[in-house]
């Protein structure tokens, strides 16, 4: 593999943890090892592995564009990451009131719901 997709891993399972990198790795097939690859080297290997901005920065980023183009399948997933990347409740919050004003209310509701839930799992006290 790539010195990208090496990085990648490595921010990949400091950012999600061991555990979720374990299980979609092993639910990966050869049918979707080009798009695993993509999104390790690309995502993880360049995006989440530059030093310009924090992973607290980039996990409230992350949420926020995740929220206003209502890709809400991901937001469970990167609500948990915030317990490595740093990004606090209230840093969820602030960047969810921020869809809410430039992107929309009800995608900003919906995210809040999903964020609700998934602190609720994590037992984090809202």
């Amino acid at each position: 593999m790539s010195d990208k997709y090496e990085t990648g891993m490595k921010t990949r399972r400091k950012v999600l943890g061991d555990a979720h990198v374990d299980k979609a790795e092993a639910a990966k097939t050869d049918f979707d090892q080009p798009f695993q690859t993509l999104i390790t080297e690309g995502a993880w290997g360049t995006v989440w592995s530059s030093d310009n901005i924090t992973h607290r920065e980039r996990s409230m980023l992350t949420l926020a564009l995740l929220a206003a183009t209502g890709n809400f399948e991901e937001i469970p997933m990167h609500i948990r990451a915030t317990a490595n990347t740093g990004a606090s409740k209230t840093d969820v919050m602030e960047a969810f009131q921020h869809v809410a004003i430039y992107a929309g209310v009800p995608k900003a509701n919906h995210a809040l719901k999903l964020a609700k839930q998934t602190y609720k799992e994590m037992g984090v006290d809202l």
